[in-house]
């Protein structure tokens, strides 16, 4: 089944707010990944040790369906944070095929800003934003959780 989930991206506070977020609406966290987590990237600088600590991704299901996500800013590699495009529409298919369709259909028009491919944490991932503005992600997890 494919799902529809909002992801967050904070300057910073995303830890702070999704603490927050888990004292009110409860559960647990299902993931929680910090950008010293991830392995070195060509072409991008090392990180400051503050910026290694802040949130690369975390994930608070909210129920069966439906998941909390989000992240700091990238830093220099990710757009400048403003007010309207701190958040995007994430989307989690069932297969690789569905998620391509997905990904072409809505990002044409629009500015691709990765390109669908598998990462490193396992998902098949693009991110785009489309020809209205509204920025958007696209995965197929080969494991689903």
């Amino acid at each position: 089944m494919t799902t529809v989930n909002i992801y967050l991206t904070f300057e910073g506070q995303c830890e702070e707010a999704f603490n927050f977020y888990k004292s009110v609406l409860g559960g647990e966290f299902s993931y929680l990944g910090r950008f010293k987590d991830m392995p070195p990237q060509e072409g991008i600088a090392p990180l400051s040790d503050e910026m290694g600590e802040k949130i690369m991704h975390i994930s608070l299901p909210v129920s069966n369906e439906t998941m909390l996500m989000g992240s700091d800013s990238g830093g220099g590699w990710g757009p400048k944070l403003v007010a309207g495009n701190n958040f995007s529409v994430s989307v989690s298919t069932d297969s690789k095929s569905e998620t391509d369709r997905i990904f072409s259909g809505l990002s044409d028009g629009g500015m691709i800003t990765m390109p669908l491919e598998n990462t490193f944490w396992g998902d098949y991932f693009g991110m785009f934003t489309d020809k209205f503005g509204i920025n958007w992600m696209i995965s197929f997890a080969e494991t689903q959780a």
